[in-house]
């Protein structure tokens, strides 16, 4: 060790007492090296409790086991920067993760036209560019010292050669449900003076959110305020609780003030509760009159994202969601009877009940033709019936001209043809060729309304006037055929008791329920159990959604959805007994592999999601909640669908607005009603996300994605990896026109397999699992749960009360 600046003295040559003094000096200058050697250490170790210390505050390291901080901060190293120096430059590929120890920085973002802006600034203990340990992608924004900077960097490099990205626990994201049955108080319109009207008039359109997830034009705003009710709340009371999940009401200030308080983001559902337990929060802003609060509650459920409290005696507007969502879907039901009324002029469904044409009006499917088009070819099996309410088609029989049909939306003249494919399976008598620049039609399949109504050759035969009603059941609200009946999946269903089953482990939780292994002591098989809170269900009205998640498992029997083997119900608990698949979620596996930009990765998982779709959409069920974290591997490395608690059973369209934020389609946002146009737009988000590593629109708040997705995404630039081919795939499944989206124009999902980027892709082999996989995991036995790594926690488990309504009784 150095000895600082002072130097030792000579000694006296020849001198004993000298020699004496030098052992002395010896001693004593070993006594201050082994001194300074422990301050050193104690210093360098306090230096490295520092560095944990601020690496634990990350997000991304708050998914690493702590026995693995002391390892990530070790490999650590320190970097200056003078004021004025660029850290990292927005568009630069980025190799390395930076924490702030002190000075600062700012951060600008430069737009698509150039201009750079301002967006934050940043201090002693921020950090920046964690995305680069996990990823090559470029860099987001432009980083600035603005005073002599120093911080702690950890490149990519040595991240993973510690293995560390591979112990990485990663946290799902929660879908959000479009709440269920439970009943809310809604209460009578309270009268308003003209002030009070302007207030709440004003207040929903400076909302920038409800701008955002609807068109608030005046007629419906006024029937927003028709609609809201008056509410007094006195000093302290808390209108909104963190964490809730009645979040049912908006609300607008007419007098008083309320103060917002929200606690720290938290990975784990875990943390979060222990959190809100604990009842820690900061005080983030104050709403005063004409502000207003709680649109999230609107759009649908999700537990309260504050704690809003009356600072002091106030009134407020009050606005549920049921009636905001009616307001919205009024435009639909206009819509409905403009359809009723063009069915009205097909003489083939002359004999249908009024309520008959109405159930086929809300079936009937929107499509976009361009010119040249083929709607219909001679000679094809027909299943499909057009009605054609804008632009012109023209009418061949072979090769020569028959006629030219001309329809107009504006003018109300409308057209039809290939009525009767909803009598008979039978050839196209023509073809029809769009001839205008572009076309709109309506289009109902034979199988869609013998589902809704029953065979029309059948109902042709009856009386006009007899009361319509054929053999049928009620599937999720709708009277279909039983011909649609739950199938049995071509699965060995062996009786499975529960009490034969033992716990093995924990596989993964969603935002409804938690995920275990169980192995099942005669045989030795194991199995994935899915588990439902019975007192969650019921607080959040979700009665309906579980019995049709069964129902929907129960119709399927694809090797590329997870097969259902058998259900239990229990005192507080309802369980799915299912295919496990122990190679892990697709989520975690591309972050801990780094597979994200290999095209070989991203065409097999998205083909096989082609594949599961098909299935699903060819029993008429939407999925609607497509994301990396709902696809498995099996131990081949086969990818299997999961999750099929928000798929729905529909004809037509639906309403219910669900799903995981980052994959919302624009429709399901606006409430606007949705077919399975939806799926492929998840489809194309999930493409951009596999080879980018993040989906397009993200951002950590929902109302922000939001605004994303309604400007299109020919706003969001595309990193190098989605260029090419692959984007203007990406950009035909992400059209805002549902039926633009590549497999809803004709060709269907032919489409998507022609399309450049697939070009030599072998489907057969995709489809008849004897393609290799990209990726093999290592699955050492049927109980090994090495690939699943997620800390052990759940939605909140809330006692069961049996309200004796038999909401349970056929699971």
């Amino acid at each position: 060790m150095g000895c600082g600046n002072s130097k030792p003295k000579a000694a006296t040559p020849g001198s004993k007492k000298g020699d004496g003094k030098d052992d002395k000096d010896k001693a004593k200058n070993a006594g201050s090296d082994r001194d300074r050697d422990k301050a050193a250490a104690k210093e360098q170790n306090k230096g490295l409790t520092n560095t944990m210390m601020f690496l634990s505050q990350v997000p991304l390291f708050k998914r690493l086991p702590k026995d693995q901080h002391p390892m990530l901060a070790s490999a650590c190293t320190n970097e200056s920067f003078q004021g004025g120096a660029v850290v990292i430059q927005q568009g630069d590929t980025g190799e390395a993760f930076y924490i702030i120890k002190s000075g600062e920085a700012s951060v600008e973002i430069k737009d698509a036209d150039g201009k750079a802006a301002k967006v934050a600034s940043l201090k002693g203990g921020d950090y920046f560019g964690e995305n680069a340990l996990l990823r090559d992608e470029p860099r987001a924004a432009t980083v600035t010292a603005t005073s002599n900077l120093e911080c702690l960097k950890i490149t990519r490099d040595k991240f993973q050669e510690l293995g560390l990205h591979e112990k990485l626990e990663f946290a799902r994201r929660l879908a959000v449900g479009g709440g269920g049955v439970k009943q809310i108080e809604v209460k009578p319109p309270s009268p308003k003076t003209t002030e009070e009207r302007r207030l709440i008039a004003e207040a929903l359109k400076k909302n920038e959110n409800l701008q955002t997830m609807a068109k608030l034009d005046d007629e419906r705003v006024n029937h927003m305020v028709d609609i809201a009710w008056k509410e007094h709340v006195e000093r302290g009371k808390e209108l909104i609780s963190e964490g809730d999940l009645t979040a049912d009401y908006f609300y607008i200030v007419q007098d008083g003030s309320f103060e917002i308080f929200q606690m720290e983001q938290e990975d784990s559902v875990a943390e979060a509760n222990d959190r809100l337990n604990s009842h820690e929060s900061k005080y983030v802003s104050t709403i005063g009159s004409g502000g207003s609060f709680g649109e999230l509650a609107l759009l649908y459920l999700v537990p309260r994202a504050a704690t809003v409290k009356a600072k002091e005696p106030s009134m407020v507007w009050v606005i549920d969601r049921q009636n905001f969502k009616n307001i919205l879907m009024k435009v639909s039901e206009t819509k409905i009877k403009e359809y009723c009324k063009l069915l009205d002029a097909v003489e083939i469904l002359n004999s249908l009940l009024r309520e008959e044409k109405k159930e086929l009006a809300k079936a009937l499917i929107e499509m976009h033709f361009t010119k040249g088009e083929v709607v219909l070819q001679q000679g094809d099996m027909g299943n499909t019936f057009y009605i054609l309410y804008d632009g012109d088609v023209a009418v061949t029989k072979d090769g020569a001209m028959v006629t030219e049909l001309h329809a107009s939306s504006s003018g109300g003249v409308a057209q039809y043809f290939g009525e009767r494919a909803l009598l008979n399976k039978e050839p196209r008598a023509a073809t029809v060729t769009v001839s205008s620049s572009k076309a709109k039609a309506l289009c109902l399949d034979r199988e869609s309304f013998e589902l809704l109504l029953g065979p029309l050759g059948d109902i042709m035969k009856k009386q006009t006037g007899q009361d319509g009603q054929r053999v049928s059941c009620i599937i999720d609200g709708k009277r279909v055929h039983t011909k649609i009946a739950p199938v049995e999946n071509n699965v060995n269903k062996e009786k499975v008791e529960k009490k034969d089953l033992k716990k093995v482990g924990f596989l993964g939780a969603g935002g409804f329920g938690t995920v275990l292994l169980y192995e099942h002591v005669k045989s030795g098989k194991t199995y994935a159990m899915k588990a439902l809170s019975k007192g969650y269900i019921i607080k959040t009205g979700m009665q309906d959604s579980v019995m049709n998640e069964k129902m929907i498992l129960s119709m399927t029997n694809s090797p590329f959805v997870i097969i259902l083997y058998q259900t239990y119900n229990g005192a507080q608990t309802l369980y799915f007994l299912m295919e496990p698949a122990l190679g892990g979620e697709l989520y975690a596996t591309y972050h801990r592999k780094g597979f994200h930009g290999s095209e070989k990765h991203a065409r097999y998982y998205a083909g096989s999601v082609l594949y599961a779709f098909e299935h699903l959409h060819n029993r008429h069920i939407i999925y609607r909640d497509l994301k990396p974290e709902n696809l498995l591997l099996n131990d081949l490395g086969h990818m299997k669908l999961t999750d099929m608690g928000l798929a729905k059973f529909v004809i037509g369209k639906t309403y219910t607005t669900c799903g995981t934020p980052d994959y919302f389609a624009p429709e399901l946002i606006a409430s606007s009603g949705h077919t399975n146009a939806v799926d492929w737009w998840t489809l194309g988000i999930l493409i951009f996300e596999l080879l980018s590593g993040h989906p397009p629109f993200e951002s950590a708040y929902p109302m922000q994605i939001y605004s994303k997705v309604t400007k299109g995404i020919s706003k969001i630039p595309f990193p190098a990896k989605c260029q090419g081919d692959v984007e203007t795939l990406i950009k035909g499944l992400l059209k805002a026109e549902p039926s633009e989206r590549l497999p809803m124009r004709p060709g269907g999902i032919q489409n998507l397999k022609e399309h450049k980027w697939y070009a030599g892709f072998d489907w057969e082999t995709l489809n008849s699992r004897t393609m290799t996989p990209p990726y093999s995991p290592v699955v050492k036995s049927l109980k090994d749960l090495g690939n699943f790594k997620q800390k052990e926690d759940g939605p909140r488990q809330i006692e069961y009360t049996d309200p004796g309504t038999g909401w349970d009784k056929d699971f």
